[in-house]
């Protein structure tokens, strides 16, 4: 979601019907990563672009815990010359809710919704919120410290826009 986390050109802002995000783990995994459950009465925002050199198997492999799903029908967006559109989803028999030992990071939630901040303005943000499901999942503060690999530096706003929607959204951030 977050153009500083790729370099996949140009981006165009998308919505995508039946779907809705959820917070969630794989077993190959030692923490929480959005993932996408079928949900018809959900319309997700979002952004698309070409995979760079059409090399999906890179793509993949940056992606390996989850599955490529074909959604090219469900998905409104102004983009020219669109061939295939694919959504990444850990399959339900490998995925697991999120707790302690396997949290939610907080430089990940950082990088997500500084992109939707910067795509979607605040109301695009806050569509993310209601239309993502887990957010009373642990969530371990390493913002100081970021484990996540493409952890992104916020400004004040954005930080303060994050904080206060963890505290809306009652997320349990942890050290």
């Amino acid at each position: 979601m977050n153009r500083n986390t790729h370099d996949f050109s140009p981006l165009h802002a998308s919505q995508i019907t039946g779907w809705r995000r959820v917070w969630q783990r794989a077993p190959n995994r030692p923490v929480a990563f959005l993932s996408v459950i079928a949900d018809e009465d959900s319309t997700l925002d979002g952004v698309i672009a070409p995979v760079p050199n059409d090399d999906w198997m890179a793509l993949d492999a940056r992606e390996f815990s989850y599955a490529r799903l074909p959604v090219t029908d469900s998905v409104k967006h102004a983009a020219p010359y669109v061939r295939d559109i694919s959504i990444y989803a850990i399959p339900p028999h490998d995925s697991a809710p999120p707790n302690k030992d396997h949290p939610i990071l907080l430089s990940y939630v950082d990088a997500v919704f500084q992109g939707y901040l910067r795509e979607f303005g605040k109301a695009g943000a806050e569509r993310f919120c209601t239309t993502t499901d887990g957010w009373d999942t642990p969530v371990r503060d390493d913002r100081m410290q970021p484990i996540y690999p493409r952890a992104q530096q916020l400004t004040r706003e954005e930080q303060a826009f994050v904080d206060d929607m963890l505290l809306t959204l009652r997320a349990k951030v942890f050290a």
